[in-house]
């Protein structure tokens, strides 16, 4: 564990507003500072006091300094809050030696944690980057956190709109002709999506947002050329997404944007030819910075026990198979 230090420092001149605009509403940006960082944060005034790991401290005073100089002569919005906090390294997390802040998600329903260490990182990830991918089995909780994590930012007006993104891509069958208009059409590929907004929203308020636009469907194939400003966008079932499908849906994200992709590398429904997007995006992307990866395993699955055994004895097979080759 990274060795924790606490500082304390004060914001002259004392000034109630120029704190508030620092601070914003509800301390909502101290609150962003804090998941970024690491950094515990509490103020008394214009007194700060600091908690973390020692290396993040000094940096998030730095930080805090800056902005507080900043907020003498301009507003500071989330998106000032973003930038300032793009110049600072992220905390060491990769080398295990660092617990990320735990994020705790309001929703119509209640409080929503993330169970388990992996959970807890998921939402840590997606409330730190602009880009998450979420990988693993079902039932690990991939896609509900992240229609939860969007309903709160809805619900917070951090953004203006949640568009829901699937492939259209049958699961081992031919099921012809759809009928209907479009978002008909999609509709039985994005249930799930819809199934967590109900839990989350409740089904009248759905159909509401449905028809103010302010929650958008958007195959997969139609978003090209678009560009998504101050909106929510989930990618469900990525792994039946091409390598130029996903580089397409990638370079759609605007400013102000979140975009949590979710997919299971098990279950691919492409043809055997065609390399799925996912599994590309995993070997060109693993390193950029601003970009998160959360992994999770049959250990992880949140639905009845049976299924991380249904989980665990796929893989035992699928890695046994591997083993001893296709001919054997």
């Amino acid at each position: 564990m990274a060795s924790r230090t606490t500082s304390e420092f004060t914001l002259d001149p004392p000034d109630a507003e120029r704190l508030a605009n620092l601070n914003g509403p509800f301390e909502g940006h101290l609150r962003m500072i804090e998941l970024r960082t690491g950094v515990e944060i509490s103020s008394r005034g214009n007194v700060y006091r600091l908690t973390g790991p020692k290396a993040m401290v000094g940096k998030t005073e730095t930080l805090l300094r800056g902005l507080w100089g900043d907020a003498d002569n301009e507003t500071l919005d989330e998106p000032a809050i973003h930038l300032a906090l793009a110049g600072i390294d992220p905390p060491p997390g990769k080398d295990g030696d660092y617990e990320p802040q735990e994020v705790a998600i309001r929703v119509k329903r209640g409080t929503i944690r993330g169970r388990g260490q992996n959970q807890a990182r998921y939402l840590h990830a997606i409330a730190t980057h602009d880009i998450n991918f979420g990988i693993g089995p079902a039932g690990t909780g991939k896609t509900f956190l992240a229609v939860a994590s969007a309903v709160e930012a809805l619900n917070e007006s951090r953004v203006q709109r949640l568009v829901l993104v699937r492939p259209a891509v049958e699961a081992g069958e031919k099921l012809g002709f759809l009928p209907g208009d479009l978002t008909q059409k999609v509709d039985p590929y994005l249930r799930p999506l819809y199934d967590a907004l109900y839990e989350m929203f409740g089904v009248e308020k759905v159909v509401k947002l449905l028809e103010k636009n302010v929650i958008e469907i958007a195959p997969l194939a139609y978003m090209r050329g678009r560009t998504l400003n101050d909106a929510y966008v989930i990618l469900d079932e990525a792994q039946n997404t091409t390598i130029e499908q996903m580089k397409m849906f990638l370079t759609r994200i605007g400013y102000g944007s979140t975009a949590v992709v979710t997919g299971d590398l098990t279950q691919i429904d492409l043809p055997k030819h065609q390399k799925s997007g996912l599994k590309d995006a995993l070997d060109v992307l693993r390193n950029v910075d601003g970009i998160s990866f959360t992994f999770f395993e049959a250990r992880d699955v949140v639905r009845h026990p049976l299924v991380a055994r249904i989980v665990n004895a796929y893989d035992a097979r699928d890695e046994q198979d591997g083993q001893t080759g296709p001919n054997t």
